[in-house]
């Protein structure tokens, strides 16, 4: 088995309550890293803490509260005294017609998906600048890259992580920071809850699908524990897609 040598280092995870978000806190624990888990809800990041009362500080936040946001590298720096990574994982995906849609939305989406990130990064930033080292890991979406009909304003948010992803990977690179992004396509998550209780739905989603399923949500972390680690140092300014092959339809 692959050393990751993540023993005893520290992240923020935001979105840790469920889904991929709950997977990558997971993968990260069982390598050995401590984890500052972040959501809004606290009820599900208290079981986590329960699992690892050593290992866990569970932290309610609003990804719409700018200076909470801010705030979180120094509360893993009080909770552990160190800060290596960055799981950007919280986000929003109303959906609806553009035409029907609010400014207020739009703006919900882009404080929560791009807005909060960029926050959470640039606090963390000046932590991991001066220490010569660190991993931000953003999670965006397939949408980001390719659209999709009726989250007009989740695609736009995703896209604009991805471009944020790159610019920013280009100008930390040469301080020893590394900034990548994970694009995942349909997982079996509460996200895709509507799919996955219909048959037809689903069989319709699975079409577009080259593997023929969705991924699980524990597939995900085996990716993030390598973008976080030294092995991955070369790596910077990427989007990884996992999406069992949808994006790369004709």
């Amino acid at each position: 088995m692959l050393d990751l040598e993540l023993e005893g280092q520290v992240a923020i995870v935001t979105g840790a309550s469920r889904g991929l978000g709950r997977s990558s806190a997971v993968a990260l624990l069982e390598q050995g890293v401590r984890v500052l888990a972040v959501a809004r809800s606290i009820d599900e990041l208290r079981k986590l803490e329960a699992e690892h009362p050593d290992a866990v500080r569970a932290v309610q936040c609003d990804m719409q509260d700018a200076a909470a946001v801010a705030a979180l590298p120094q509360q893993a720096l009080d909770a552990f005294g160190r800060l290596d990574i960055v799981v950007n994982n919280a986000g929003i995906a109303p959906a609806g017609r553009f035409v029907e849609q609010s400014p207020a939305v739009w703006q919900q989406v882009m404080a929560v998906n791009v807005t909060a990130p960029m926050l959470l990064a640039q606090a963390a930033g000046r932590t991991m600048l001066a220490q010569g080292s660190g991993k931000i890991i953003n999670v965006a979406s397939t949408s980001g890259i390719l659209g999709k009909a009726t989250l007009v304003a989740y695609s736009s948010s995703k896209g604009a992580l991805l471009q944020f992803t790159k610019a920013l990977a280009a100008e930390w690179a040469k301080s020893g920071v590394q900034v990548n992004a994970i694009a995942p396509g349909a997982f079996e998550t509460d996200a895709q809850a509507a799919v996955l209780e219909s048959p037809e739905m689903l069989t319709r989603r699975l079409r577009k699908i080259p593997a023929g399923r969705m991924g699980d949500s524990d597939e995900i972390g085996p990716l993030v524990c390598y973008l976080a680690s030294r092995k991955s140092d070369f790596a910077t300014g990427a989007v990884y897609v996992i999406d069992g092959g949808e994006s790369s339809r004709l």
